[in-house]
């Protein structure tokens, strides 16, 4: 009787392990589907979540202004961001696009003309002999250096076309994250209620501790460090628009990168100003010069006025996401890499200062 009760036992054992078995492969199945389909806009979604909640307190000031109306502020938010990041940003990638197909078919058609290169590029420190001389034989005779360098060319041009087709993408991107982020700020209750339910879900007690300092590592990054480095490379990219610099939008993507990495602009632009000199006249030249100073300097009282109330992270982190998301996801992931490791990295020092505090509270307690 005993053996078959354990026979009986072991039966409906093994036929609930194989029940759960099935359920848990069909709920990881469903959710590896739904994962498939959404995985395209993931990236776009999380960076319109984080720009909902950095434009969030600008949002509020902006519907009291306007006596609660949500939706026209909501709108007047996505209006002016488009037309203060995605028209400067459309120019700078056409122009990127005109010079290097202005470069390539010169070259190839021989028609393209080189300006005759300036005393003082000689003294350019460690390359100026070398750049003088590779700029004089241009300028005299284009097709025979690009004979001599005709697979370098194709690659830089080949590299141009794509990085400005890449920035076209990505203020595509830009504009469609803007818009989600504003019918998250219009929603803003309903998404707020949801988020708490959910990480209440997940950390229990911890959960609103956890939702503050993910919305104040955001808005820290998002607006101390990634916007200060986009207003630094749109004023640079509106400054090369206006000298004619060719290529002004690739130069501005790598000022932008340059001002995440929290590295002076001016290693870009003082060259560009250089070659300025030997190009245009003095008073332009001088005028760029100054211009291009003023934007490099201009972290000094723009940092303190947005990452004044923001959290201490440490810059590698914020310069390993951003490239890291860049070489991820592209434009894009520029932005959302930083935030997404600053916020992993600060959510990791919550965590591990609760533990500490748990810690010591036991040890209190034994004593």
């Amino acid at each position: 009787m005993s053996l078959k009760h354990n026979i009986t036992e072991s039966q409906t054992l093994n036929q609930q392990v194989i029940d759960a078995a099935i359920k848990l492969g069909a709920v990881a199945l469903l959710i590896g589907w739904c994962f498939a389909i959404l995985r395209p806009f993931i990236l776009i979604v999380l960076w319109g979540a984080i720009l909902a909640v950095a434009l969030k307190p600008i949002h509020n000031k902006l519907t009291k202004v306007l006596k609660g109306k949500v939706s026209i502020a909501s709108t007047v938010i996505a209006v002016v961001g488009i037309a203060l990041i995605v028209v400067p940003a459309v120019n700078l990638s056409a122009s990127s696009i005109e010079s290097a197909q202005y470069i390539y078919n010169g070259i190839e058609d021989g028609t393209l003309k080189i300006p005759q290169a300036n005393e003082s590029v000689k003294q350019w420190p460690i390359i100026g002999e070398q750049s003088y001389a590779l700029w004089q034989a241009a300028s005299q005779d284009i097709q025979k250096v690009a004979s001599q360098y005709s697979e370098q060319i194709k690659t830089l041009s080949a590299s141009l076309l794509s990085a400005a087709a890449g920035l076209g993408g990505g203020i595509l991107q830009f504009i469609i994250s803007l818009i989600i982020a504003v019918v998250f700020m219009a929603k803003a209750d309903i998404s707020s209620q949801g988020l708490q339910r959910l990480m209440f879900r997940l950390m229990g007690e911890n959960g609103q501790r956890t939702i503050t300092t993910t919305v104040a590592t955001i808005r820290s990054v998002a607006m101390g460090v990634l916007g200060v480095a986009v207003i630094q490379s749109l004023l640079a990219g509106i400054g090369l628009l206006i000298a004619d610099i060719p290529a002004a939008g690739i130069w501005a993507s790598v000022i932008l990168i340059l001002a995440i990495a929290q590295l002076p602009p001016i290693i870009i632009l003082g060259p560009i100003a250089a070659y300025y000199f030997s190009v245009a006249d003095t008073t332009p030249a001088i005028i760029f010069l100054i211009y291009s100073i003023v934007v490099s300097s201009s972290d000094a009282f723009l940092k303190p006025l947005f990452l004044g109330r923001g959290m201490d992270i440490p810059m590698l982190v914020i310069l390993l996401g951003a490239i890291g998301g860049m070489l991820l996801s592209g434009i894009i992931g520029l932005f959302v890499g930083a935030v997404v490791l600053a916020l992993g990295y600060q959510l990791m020092l919550d965590w591990l200062s609760q533990n500490s505090e748990d810690t010591e509270g036991a040890a209190n307690e034994t004593l």
